[in-house]
């Protein structure tokens, strides 16, 4: 059976454009389009849709506050569309805090290097998203939150985690076990949901958390610098956008910066950050891989490296550099993910000795590392 697409835009030629692009896929179909976000609540609970696009700017409703209200009433999958500026970044992570799955630059130049590829990549997008209509169906409505355009709090967007990225659990929390290895870094890698999951992780860590994070979330080079601040507004740690030339210190977290890549030079304590423009005929900027691979040469056996929600195989092939040097890889778990791509390529592949609950991974870090 198709997937049924809600179509939601103020522009009458991007409501048509986006049409056509769903329909060429024989998976897809667009039941019906809105124009503002009032329309797109009303259409949301009358026809059921499996996946939404949403735009952030219209009339009568904006786009943000038309998500809160769609994931109160009728919980459904939605692909924002987003602006690559920075009021465009700020705007998308409110939504994504809102509850939006995931979101694409407006401008189709944007998202590939040609009409073709953004074109299966817009469609992919849809199909994986749409993966979760099921779980979020069953989620119990929730009274509607006020709109605002500043940072959640911690409590806020771990609520949000919870009500869109977790299978309720009916069994006890595991009891976790310290392995007794000794660490020096920890590396997160991440991208489709990577946002919410990423901020569900680091506001749970004390600010005395012993060693420095990298973090490497697929988005785009206008996005992070933005993530990055919200996250450093949440978090007990320190956040920031990694800079060429940073010096790891232990309690805080570094971003890779989008449409760059994430190396580390140097050993232990003196490691520090490069950041490079990197070979073009790579997929991603920032790639897992990359800062991954550099983490092992750099770090051998003394990495806790996370892979967590995200489409592709990205961190798959760093994740295994790390492995032989005997550092330790965690996977997060197929329920929680929005796309279960890049853990299920590292888990698939053997290297991950661990498969967490989003909402856990933060715990199992800690007694990991004996906090």
């Amino acid at each position: 059976m198709a997937v049924k697409v809600l179509v939601v835009d103020d522009s009458s030629f991007f409501r048509r454009r986006v049409s056509e692009i769903i329909s060429q896929d024989p998976m897809l179909t667009v039941i019906d389009t809105a124009q503002n976000g009032r329309e797109a609540v009303d259409k949301a609970i009358s026809l059921r849709p499996d996946v939404i696009t949403m735009d952030i700017e219209m009339p009568v409703l904006d786009g943000i506050s038309a998500v809160r209200e769609i994931m109160a009433k009728c919980p459904t999958p939605i692909l924002m569309f987003s602006s690559l500026t920075h009021e465009g970044a700020k705007a998308t992570l409110d939504a994504l805090d809102a509850g939006a799955l995931d979101f694409l630059p407006k401008k189709f130049e944007d998202i590939a290097r040609d009409k073709d590829e953004a074109v299966r990549l817009l469609q992919q997008r849809v199909k994986e998203i749409s993966r979760k209509r099921f779980l979020m169906s069953s989620a119990r409505p929730k009274a509607p939150e006020p709109m605002t355009r500043s940072p959640l709090s911690s409590s806020a967007a771990s609520r949000t985690a919870e009500r869109v990225l977790e299978t309720p659990r009916m069994t006890p929390a595991p009891a976790f076990k310290r392995s007794g290895k000794t660490y020096q870094l920890v590396a997160i890698g991440t991208s489709t949901g990577g946002p919410v999951a990423l901020q569900n992780v680091l506001t749970k860590l004390p600010g005395d958390f012993p060693h420095p994070i990298l973090l490497i979330q697929h988005m785009p080079a206008t996005f992070t610098a933005a993530f990055a601040a919200r996250l450093n507004g949440l978090c007990q740690i320190g956040v920031k956008e990694a800079e060429d030339g940073d010096v790891l210190k232990p309690g805080h977290a570094y971003l890779a910066p989008g449409g760059k890549q994430m190396l580390l030079e140097g050993r232990g304590v003196g490691a520090r950050i490069r950041i490079i423009d990197g070979n073009d005929k790579v997929n991603y900027k920032p790639c897992v891989d990359i800062t991954f691979a550099s983490a092992a040469k750099t770090y051998a056996d003394k990495v806790l490296a996370i892979v967590l929600t995200g489409m592709g195989a990205d961190g798959r092939d760093g994740a295994k550099l790390l492995k032989e040097q005997g550092s330790t890889i965690w996977a997060q778990d197929e329920a929680s993910c929005v796309v279960y791509g890049m853990p299920q390529a590292v888990a698939k592949a053997g290297i991950a000795s661990e498969s967490l609950p989003l909402d856990k991974v933060a715990q199992r870090i800690l007694v990991e590392l004996g906090r």
